[in-house]
C-alpha cells in the first residue's frame, strides 16, 4: 500500500470524488467544523453534485492515489472571483481534497508539491490557495506549515476565507 501516484483526473472520478467529499464533511463536523462545508453529504444536496460534476469534467483535476485507492485530490486552475486578481501568471489550487483513510501518507504535503513543481515547470512564480478561516484555525496553519503565506481575507455569504499564496523558485 505503498506506492503513490498522481494522475490526471477526468470525469470517470465522479463518484470517486464525490465520496471522498463525503468522507471529510463527515470527518470536519464530527470535529465541530461544519462552518466549512455543512454537516450533510455533498451526495444528497444537487447544487453540491453538480459542482463536483464540474470539477471531474473541468481541465486541472488530479487525483493522488496510494496503492491504488483514491487518497486524494487536487485542482489546478485559475482563481474563483471571489479572490482579488494579481498581475502576474499563477497557478491558483482550485481543491485540495485528502481522504482520512490515509492520514499520515502526507497525502496533501505531496499535491501540494505537485502543484509547486507544476508551477516551476511552467516558469509560474506563484501559487495562491483559499480556504474557511473559521474554526479552530488549524486549516490556515496547516498551509502556513506548507511554506505558504496569507495575504487577503474575503468574506462570500458570511463565509469567511483566507487566501495563502507561496511562490515557488523558478
Amino acid at each position: 500500500m505503498s506506492d503513490f501516484i498522481i494522475r490526471k483526473g477526468g470525469s470517470g472520478d465522479f463518484q470517486t470524488l464525490l465520496d471522498m467529499f463525503d468522507e471529510v464533511v463527515a470527518w470536519l463536523a464530527g470535529r465541530g467544523s461544519a462552518g466549512q462545508w455543512g454537516t450533510e453529504p455533498w451526495s444528497t444536496i444537487p447544487k453540491r453534485v453538480e459542482r463536483v460534476r464540474g470539477m471531474v469534467d473541468g481541465p486541472g483535476l488530479y487525483i493522488a492515489e496510494i496503492g491504488g485507492e483514491a487518497a486524494g485530490a487536487i485542482i489546478l486552475g485559475d482563481r474563483f472571483p471571489h479572490v482579488s486578481p494579481v498581475d502576474e501568471p499563477e497557478i491558483y489550487l482550485g481543491l485540495l481534497l485528502t481522504s482520512r483513510r490515509f492520514t499520515g501518507h502526507r497525502v496533501g504535503s505531496r499535491l501540494i508539491e505537485f502543484a509547486l513543481a507544476e508551477a516551476r515547470e511552467r516558469g509560474i512564480g506563484l501559487v495562491r490557495v483559499d480556504c474557511w478561516a473559521g474554526g479552530d484555525g488549524d486549516l490556515q496553519r496547516y498551509y502556513e506549515s506548507q511554506g505558504f503565506k496569507p495575504t487577503e481575507r474575503f468574506d462570500v455569504k458570511g463565509w469567511i476565507g483566507q487566501v495563502f499564496e507561496q511562490r515557488p523558485l523558478i
